[in-house]
């Protein structure tokens, strides 16, 4: 294949996976991406896989976070998509590596074999990419391109990074579905010959398919009267906490109106009500005034609310912090954000980045990080006791952050985002096709609510229920199955994430050592 078609094929590659995310959310174009790629570096060497995996990753990560740097400029966004398309550089070095070889050190010629290291090495890159550096950046993941898509249903059987495998199984059987229709026409031609060897490549990937549309997605479960408040912010951009006033007031206004049409009976009486994260930025703990329109706001609606708020301690750092508020009890729980954003939240390395860019400063104070796993027990009305796991804002996008509260009770996940530093872009559709993805991960509901938007019910199956648009004042209300059932992804938790890993690593690695091995044994035998 010539040098200029390979760099096509990786570019186009990454497009597609780009592609399959919203706004566009093409969900067929995620395999069709991994496919190109794998197509691109077979039979080059592992410097030319290197290159053609960067090229692809470019692609792919430059406009799909492009809403990196919508309000702080292009050397942020090119950054942080420049690092991210590193990884998939490593991987594309990889996909050459493992087109090469077999673990006897031959060329690695079966097609049956070849999909399944493509798949691993995916599942590896996102493993790496997920915790490394400063905590990671799991977005973009494979399996997050699949939100309404027939294979969301194997999330609940091996999470998200059994997903991503999924997605890349059938990228990496397409792959070798097109080589060996390329193989067999071009060494026997004629129409029929050349299609047998693409059955057994396509029949995998159409069974793929059919065990996921096989695998059942509960729903059933008590319904949970739920309001999400969506209350908007002044304006859009970094400076909208400038007005910290303003978007508590909206909160607490459309909580009033909301009050209003419950007690005009054009709504239901809410069991839980949920405002987003930063919807007060003034402390209510050491703000009388922010506490006072808070309480007031929950005692009018009768409901146990949480509120997302920032929260200034410990000095002189501050908390990203979620708070559960009874009626005439007032702040019961809290739970404080665990995995702060780095260069968001906390600047690390401060001097150093400065060096590049005097933006860091537009950070002056760094957010702290919680200990432990949140999990509110909230008294409802209709359904007793509840479970709800708060999640804040990015913290939706890792596996363990989102595990750990379902594993200690939660019925119910609670995403509180602030999405307005982002603008209009597709930031806030890419985190609620993640939420989508981790209800059915986890068999429960989850409710995400914005400031600004998107925000949704989204009910065990990944289907969003009245969703929001962005920028507008809203009252999300409705009916939301509780469930308490773990399923198979959560009984594994991250174990067939640690498999296909240590798989991957032993596969690429196994070349090397049986070439190793064979000249000492060569070595040995000379010797005598």
């Amino acid at each position: 294949m010539p040098v200029i078609v390979r760099l096509a094929a990786a570019a186009l590659g990454g497009l597609a996976l780009w592609l399959s995310f919203p706004d566009t959310a093409w969900w067929p174009l995620a395999p069709v991406g991994v496919a190109l790629l794998a197509l691109a570096t077979r039979g080059v060497r592992t410097r030319a896989g290197l290159l053609l995996g960067f090229v692809a990753g470019l692609t792919y990560f430059l406009p799909v976070l492009h809403w990196s740097g919508i309000y702080v400029g292009n050397l942020p966004w090119i950054a942080l998509g420049v690092t991210e398309a590193l990884y998939l550089a490593a991987m594309g070095a990889g996909c050459a590596w493992a087109q090469q070889h077999d673990c006897r050190g031959r060329r690695l010629t079966d097609a049956r074999v070849r999909p399944l290291l493509i798949a691993l090495m995916w599942v590896l890159q996102e493993t790496v990419r997920s915790n490394w550096p400063f905590g990671g950046l799991p977005w973009a993941r494979l399996a997050w391109s699949q939100a309404g898509a027939p294979l969301s249903s194997l999330a609940s059987v091996a999470g998200a990074p059994g997903l991503t495998f999924a997605v890349a199984l059938v990228g990496g059987l397409l792959a070798a579905a097109v080589q060996a229709l390329v193989r067999t026409y071009a060494a026997r031609g004629g129409f029929r010959s050349t299609l047998r060897p693409v059955v057994v490549p396509v029949a995998g990937a159409v069974a793929v398919f059919v065990a996921a549309l096989a695998w059942p997605v509960p729903t059933a479960g008590k319904p949970l009267q739920v309001i999400g408040i969506q209350g908007n912010v002044p304006t859009a951009g970094l400076d909208f906490n400038a007005q910290r006033r303003a978007v508590l007031d909206n909160h607490a206004k459309v909580t009033a109106q909301a009050t209003n049409d419950i007690r005009a009976g054009r709504m239901p009486k809410p069991d839980l009500v949920v405002w987003p994260e930063n919807s007060s930025d003034i402390d209510p703990t050491r703000n009388a005034d922010a506490a006072t329109e808070i309480i007031r706001a929950v005692a009018g609606i009768g409901a146990p609310t949480i509120v997302g708020a920032v929260v200034q301690e410990p000095a002189p750092k501050v908390s990203n912090t979620s708070m559960l508020y009874e009626p005439g009890r007032g702040l019961v729980a809290r739970y404080v954000k665990q995995h702060p954003v780095p260069f968001a939240e906390y600047m690390p390395y401060r001097s150093f980045f400065r060096l590049f860019s005097d933006k860091v400063d537009l950070l002056t104070t760094d957010f702290t990080a919680g200990k432990t796993p949140g999990v509110f027990r909230v008294p409802t009305a209709t359904a007793g006791t509840v479970g709800v796991g708060p999640v804040i804002c990015f913290e939706v996008a890792y596996d363990g952050l989102v595990r750990a509260p379902v594993e200690r009770g939660a019925q119910l996940i609670v995403v509180q985002t602030n999405n307005a530093t982002f603008g209009y872009t597709a930031e806030s559709t890419q985190q609620l096709g993640i939420s989508r993805i981790r209800a059915i991960e986890h068999g429960r509901s989850v409710m995400q609510i914005s400031t600004v938007g998107v925000s949704a019910l989204i009910t065990p199956d990944g289907v969003p229920h009245d969703t929001s648009s962005l920028f507008t004042a809203k009252v999300l209300a409705g009916q939301l199955p509780l469930r308490s059932t773990l399923t198979l992804a959560d009984r594994w938790g991250n174990r067939p994430e640690i498999v296909a890993d240590l798989l991957a690593v032993g596969l690429l690695a196994a070349p090397v050592v049986v070439r190793r091995s064979r000249r000492r044994e060569t070595a040995a035998r000379s010797a005598h």
